[in-house]
């Protein structure tokens, strides 16, 4: 999960990649997020969510939005449908919001909001798509978050009764699950720099926001595999980690960065076990019991990836040993430098991590993969989103380079079926297949619909 890429190699690699290649036996898979697509904040006893906090509050959503309408999909779920069904894919990755099952994140279960899952669950079917859920895609009740949130342990528990609930209603239809989309992201955005709801800045003090949303992991896929389950899995946000230069002050600013961001997440799951902290001056609240249950037998393991990070050490006196730095000679999506756009780190990572864990590493699924470019909000004409589909071209072929390296993917997954509201950045960034008037909600395909479902299509 940490090497070094030569700028000319990676050039070359990356602009020599046969973007037509795509790994035989793979599922293809288009995702979204309950908070980002759905809408109606407030509709059939929907909960406040940390991310309803978020948005309310002044300053902290770049154009000021609030999620709404947006692609408005809890009213429009069978436009959505029609869209995946037209795409050919296999399954469709979408997230359940805890809030619209419990409002208060425990206790009463609101009929009208697991109502909403089961028509979508049934409308998958129908399509002969299938449903690949997400338990936690970053909406915690508010209700929890007042009682500690994810520094709370008790959370974990209430994660584990919420899993139960949905797996009632819905696994006698839904036999594969995501628990917790990017835990890493809820820890160091989210607790750490305050970037991501709830916007906490308690740097490494949030350390146990990783313990126990690992530890959730574990308890819901225990009720979940209880209730029939077939198929359980944590999703993360990976990067490739580079150091900007060969010095050892950058390389082991490199090290923990890695093991922050990468390691942290996925050695308790894999392996049973932390990596040591010591460069961190931490210690995880474990106790008796809670590795055997974090380390629960996974069916796969999730990895999101947008880009690789190039990290040098950061100047005297920073509250943090690292800094991200451009990475040379490299493009970039519309978030800007910061988001490089180099196919082969995805290789690197998944040949690192097959190295690394063995056959302590299931399947791996690509659960989320894409790119932002500016596109216009009422476009007049098609959007011909090439950059769009030469980033997928070539991180498609980085998956079939791991393959052939010996790397087990079974899915792949573009991020994201529709253009929706991308958080703290809001509908300024648009990631989607499919463009949404954010005022309307009016659906139009891109050309990268068209080549995704034609690339679909040629692996039948």
């Amino acid at each position: 999960m940490l090497g070094v890429l030569d700028p000319k190699e990676r050039r070359m690699t990356d602009a020599g990649t046969p973007f037509s290649r795509m790994p035989a036996g793979l599922r293809w898979s288009a995702a979204t997020a309950a908070f980002q697509i759905e809408g109606a904040r407030t509709a059939d006893g929907r909960g406040r969510s940390i991310w309803d906090d978020f948005v309310d509050a002044p300053g902290r959503v770049r154009d000021g939005s609030t999620a709404e309408p947006g692609p408005d999909s809890y009213h429009r779920a069978a436009e959505d449908i029609d869209l995946l069904r037209g795409l050919g894919v296999d399954r469709y990755r979408f997230s359940i919001s805890w809030v619209r099952v419990q409002p208060d994140g425990t206790g009463a279960v609101s009929a009208p909001g697991l109502d909403y899952y089961d028509r979508l669950v049934d409308g998958l079917l129908d399509a002969g798509i299938t449903p690949f859920p997400t338990l936690y895609h970053w909406d915690l009740p508010s209700a929890l978050e007042a009682r500690g949130g994810w520094l709370d342990r008790d959370t974990a528990g209430r994660f584990a009764d919420y899993a139960a609930v949905v797996a009632e209603a819905l696994a006698d239809r839904v036999k594969h699950w995501y628990t917790i989309n990017e835990p890493v992201s809820t820890s160091l955005q989210g607790y750490a720099i305050g970037e991501l709801a709830p916007g906490r800045q308690l740097l490494f003090d949030c350390l146990p926001t990783v313990h126990h949303q690992l530890l959730a992991h574990g308890r819901a896929a225990a009720a979940l595999r209880e209730r029939g389950a077939e198929s359980v899995g944590i999703v993360n946000n990976h990067t490739w980690v580079i150091p900007a230069s060969a010095s050892e002050a950058d390389r082991e600013a490199a090290h923990v960065y890695d093991l922050i961001h990468n390691r942290l997440f996925a050695d308790p799951v894999l392996t049973g076990r932390y990596p040591d902290l010591a460069p961190l001056g931490a210690e995880m609240p474990i106790r008796d019991g809670d590795m055997d249950a974090i380390t629960v037998t996974s069916d796969f393991y999730g990895v999101n990836y947008y880009n690789p990070t190039t990290i040098a050490a950061a100047p005297a006196g920073a509250p943090v040993p690292f800094v991200q730095v451009p990475t040379p000679d490299a493009e970039h999506t519309g978030f800007g430098e910061l988001w490089p756009i180099v196919p082969t780190g995805l290789t690197a990572f998944l040949v690192d991590a097959k190295e690394r864990y063995g056959d302590a590493l299931p399947p791996v699924v690509i659960g989320e993969n894409g790119a932002s470019f500016p596109e216009p909000d009422h476009p007049t004409e098609a959007i011909e989103d090439r950059r769009r589909i030469a980033y997928l071209q070539g991180h498609i072929a980085a998956v079939a380079d791991a393959v052939d390296q010996g790397v087990d993917v079974e899915e792949y997954t573009v991020w994201s079926l529709l253009d929706n509201f991308e958080w703290a950045d809001g509908f300024t960034q648009r990631f989607g297949l499919v463009h949404v008037d954010h005022e309307t909600s009016r659906r139009t395909p891109k050309a990268s619909f068209a080549w995704y479902r034609d690339r679909i299509a040629s692996t039948r």
